[in-house]
């Protein structure tokens, strides 16, 4: 999938994604799951009959900075309710199960999620910390979704699975890459070719290049630096140790000639 044309159209299809969660019964969870979705552009949250309320203080504590999805969160008795409109479903399971749904793995059912919620909303379910979704619940769903895992210890905690979840929509959302370091102008070519006349300079008269049996030093300095990729200013830092060498040397043979 192509990524969004714009910071809008993104938000867009987050906002029209709703994460479920059913039955929960620690509201820390809650709380959790709320900051998860939060960190990654997602404010929608169902819940299906909840042992306890989103307002609990063990949910606020755990949301932090994302107390307001656990205001807007909607609480339903049933999973009817909370798939009612969605015009895609899809339930997790760290489990194999035998019913006639489509499986995918989380990233390529937050594809087809993206994709989808510009025409009609999305639902990602996810079952109770014990146990997961029922048969019956993830037969509800259009799509079952896993998380590849460690085949013996396959069972993540319920908001650490969002926090995956909400990832890979945000990525297939955006496509964002995060922050980065700044840029900085590489070298030119002249600028190298001056790093590499100086550096032979300088090795020679250390005597650790001999320029009559030169054997594959020089040519491994350039790919070592062509790997490298040098900035400007990083050459001129090596040029200025290699002036700095330059000087002692003069200064070492000035004694020697006295």
């Amino acid at each position: 999938m192509s990524q969004s044309s714009s910071s809008g159209s993104a938000i867009e299809r987050l906002t029209g994604v709703r994460i479920v969660l059913v039955r929960t019964t620690h509201p820390g969870n809650i709380g959790a799951a709320a900051r998860a979705m939060y960190t990654m552009g997602l404010t929608r949250l169902t819940l299906v009959a909840p042992k306890h309320s989103p307002q609990h203080e063990d949910a606020i504590a755990r949301a932090a900075g994302a107390a307001h999805i656990l205001d807007g969160a909607k609480c339903v008795a049933t999973l009817d309710e909370a798939l009612a409109g969605a015009g895609l479903t899809i339930g997790l399971s760290a489990r194999r199960r035998q019913f006639l749904g489509h499986a995918v793995n989380v990233h390529e059912a937050a594809q087809q999620a993206i994709v989808q919620a510009p025409q009609g909303e999305v639902a990602i379910v996810f079952g109770t910390e014990m146990s997961g979704l029922t048969n019956d619940e993830l037969a509800r769903c259009a799509v079952a979704a896993t998380i590849p895992a460690n085949p013996d210890y396959a069972s993540l905690n319920l908001a650490a699975a969002v926090q995956v979840v909400a990832y890979e929509l945000r990525m297939a959302a955006t496509g964002d890459v995060g922050w980065s370091a700044p840029r900085y102008p590489v070298a030119t070519y002249d600028e190298m070719e001056g790093l590499y006349a100086h550096a032979q300079r300088t090795l020679t008269a250390l005597a650790f290049l001999n320029p009559a049996m030169p054997k594959r030093l020089l040519p491994r300095l350039r790919r070592l630096f062509a790997r490298a990729t040098l900035e400007h200013e990083e050459v001129n830092i090596l040029r200025g140790i290699l002036a700095r060498v330059d000087d002692l040397i003069d200064a070492r043979d000035a004694r020697s000639k006295r």
